[in-house]
């Protein structure tokens, strides 16, 4: 590993995805978040009536596929669930309204602006890239023979990554130039889980996990309220904590779950292992 390594990070994908239609809504391509699915993709005119852009950005649809068939789980806005489904939705609304692929759409749109050149979907082997499943035909993460960013083979360095949270908390700010609209971040970073959803379950702004207390919350307890974070499967994580005005990223290439492993006690643990030593350095107290 090196400093130009780049790890395969999941499910932080998706606030990629979630930046784009952020910049969709600041270009007037999108009006609204509150607007239907089946008001931009026809094909989702009937099966996802009344499921919006709001809900699929906070996993609150109640859309799941079983069999290649679309069924309900619940009614919009009243229950949470993870679903990869909602995700798909939004990526084929990006395409559609974009007219490219989400890869060329942020690359033209964020990645060279930001000079994130160590961030791509990738499709072949290279000795650069940690964790990755090229010559196996069906590897547990997916397909990886598409680099139009609609699979999870997004590939980032260290490096990359932090900057991906260093932007976000800077509001699009960097070296002094606001290169991108505040409002394209602030969006993305805000609540927009419906109030209808009850309060035991996680809060999501456009993907990101938002600081809450709730059973499923990803984010340490002991983090400050404003703090917000990206979790993928491979273990990576992209952490922004406001109060220490700080990004702290972990790059993993975890390939499976031991059967006493718990994915949420390990991440809250990361997290607040993170803001005792941020704290520390805030009121100078020691580290134990």
């Amino acid at each position: 590993m090196t400093p130009e390594s780049q790890f395969n990070v999941g499910s932080i994908r998706k606030t990629y995805l979630g930046l784009a239609i952020s910049l969709l809504v600041e270009q007037g391509l999108i009006k609204s978040i509150d607007e239907e699915i089946g008001d931009y993709l026809d094909e989702y005119k009937g099966v996802a009536n009344g499921i919006t852009l709001r809900h699929l950005l906070t996993h609150t649809h109640g859309l799941n596929k079983q069999a290649e068939e679309l069924s309900r789980e619940f009614q919009p806005g009243e229950n949470w669930a993870y679903r990869n489904l909602g995700i798909t939705m939004l990526f084929e609304l990006v395409s559609n309204l974009s007219r490219k692929s989400l890869s060329t759409f942020m690359r033209e749109n964020v990645f060279e602006i930001y000079k994130l050149n160590e961030t791509g979907w990738r499709t072949e082997f290279h000795e650069e890239l940690i964790y990755n499943y090229y010559k196996d035909k069906d590897p547990w993460v997916g397909p990886n023979n598409s680099d139009a960013g609609d699979q999870s083979n997004l590939f980032v360095s260290a490096r990359d990554l932090a900057m991906w949270g260093y932007i976000h908390l800077k509001k699009g700010r960097l070296n002094g130039k606001q290169l991108l609209p505040p409002s394209v971040f602030e969006r993305v970073t805000s609540l927009a889980t419906p109030g209808t959803v009850p309060l035991h379950l996680p809060r999501n702004g456009y993907i990101w996990w938002l600081q809450s207390d709730t059973p499923l919350n990803q984010i340490g307890e002991c983090l400050p309220s404003s703090s917000y974070q990206i979790l993928g499967i491979t273990g990576c994580a992209c952490l922004v904590i406001l109060e220490y005005d700080a990004v702290v990223v972990r790059m993993y290439n975890q390939l499976a779950n031991t059967g006493e492993y718990d994915y949420l006690k390990d991440i809250r643990q990361f997290g607040n292992l993170v803001n005792d030593l941020l704290r520390s350095y805030s009121v100078n107290e020691p580290v134990l």
